[in-house]
């Protein structure tokens, strides 16, 4: 069976946009390597179900930073390009489809603005709401220069969740038909925790949130109703005598809502946790990703497989995944993609 994933990247060095890799799981091979859109550094990118695709794109080709997003019809490669938004300054760094509402989603990391669109019936992109996080910063060097929202996901209760990793906080809006938002609550974590992804559990009330500047996942307990969160318990993704850099990054559960899986960037490793029932974590494995700085990754289907993308050594590993016992062991590692930074996989 073939099977499609898109890699967004930077365009710092040889990288020229977004690009569609395989995974063959007969010979369990990731293979084909295709540029697919050109655009400028495309970080994050994100696929809806009609086989639209939403790309981070810049532009630096006048005096002025232009930052937005590319829309393309995916249902062909080299993808068509259709809408192209850009606005004065940087792009965002995360970027989500909400297929129920038919909206989409952005985290502007540098201009501090979360911005909604609808998603007209050709696949572009209309705004109709955006918000711009201030407040108290963060006590660590990143945070110095403002809040930085770093994801804009919708939950499985329907609401939006924005970390801003800048400022420290987790933000929950409710969003009415149109896609106007109201904020709900705001959770504060630790000082200098810098949270920058989110995942909730449904069947237990919980959440896990990862800090990029702590290098820890923070459990939460999630009261529905009110929207507020409450921590639970807090873990280390590095070992303790690790004294490196190290920015914590993507972070996944297995459908199974038994194991969750974070990339570590520094100790360039897969840290997995087994959950209990309770949600609370206990460390399983770190394992080595083979390459340097792995900003995302992503299973396959049936999460047998588990496919990271090394930014620095332009490298894409591949592992297999014990359902059982969640642990990964390493099949491939020197399959080249230039300057990965987003594992999505294909609709």
């Amino acid at each position: 069976m073939i099977e499609k994933f898109l890699i967004g990247t930077y365009t710092k060095k040889t990288s020229q946009g977004v690009y569609q890799i395989e995974l063959d799981t007969t010979t369990e091979k990731l293979q084909n390597s295709e540029l697919v859109l050109e655009a400028g550094s495309p970080t994050y990118v994100a696929e809806s179900k009609n086989k639209i695709v939403y790309a981070v794109d810049k532009d630096t080709s006048s005096e002025k930073t232009m930052g937005g997003i590319l829309v393309a019809d995916g249902k062909k490669e080299p993808f068509n390009k259709i809408q192209l938004d850009l606005e004065e300054g940087s792009a965002a760094a995360y970027v989500s489809v909400d297929e129920k509402r038919n909206l989409l989603y952005t985290a502007n990391y540098h201009t501090a603005d979360v911005i909604v669109y609808k998603i007209e019936s050709d696949g572009k992109l209309t705004e109709v709401d955006r918000v711009h996080d201030d407040g108290k910063v963060g006590p660590k060097e990143e945070q110095q220069n403002g809040a930085h929202p770093h994801y804009a996901d919708i939950t499985y209760d329907g609401r939006l969740a924005v970390a801003d990793l800048g400022l420290d906080k987790l933000y929950l809006y409710d969003l009415d038909e149109s896609g106007k938002l109201t904020l709900v609550s705001e959770y504060t974590t630790h000082p200098g925790f810098g949270p920058r992804h989110i995942n909730f559990v449904p069947s237990k009330g919980i959440a896990y949130l990862v800090g990029e500047l702590s290098s820890e996942v923070e459990v939460l307990d999630y009261n529905e109703e009110s929207g507020e969160l409450t921590t639970k318990q807090i873990i280390s993704t590095i070992p303790e005598d690790w004294n490196e850099h190290n920015g914590s990054a993507a972070i996944r559960i297995s459908n199974d809502e038994n194991y969750i899986y974070v990339s570590n960037r520094g100790n360039n490793s897969i840290a997995v946790f087994k959950a209990d029932k309770d949600g609370k974590l206990t460390l399983i494995q770190r394992i080595s990703t083979e390459g340097e700085f792995p900003r995302d990754f992503h299973f396959n289907s049936n999460e047998k497989y588990l496919i990271v993308a090394n930014q620095n050594t332009d490298n894409v590993s591949l592992f297999s995944r014990n359902e059982t016992s969640g642990k990964l062991s390493l099949l491939q590692k020197d399959f080249k993609v230039p300057e990965g930074t987003c594992v999505e996989i294909r609709k």
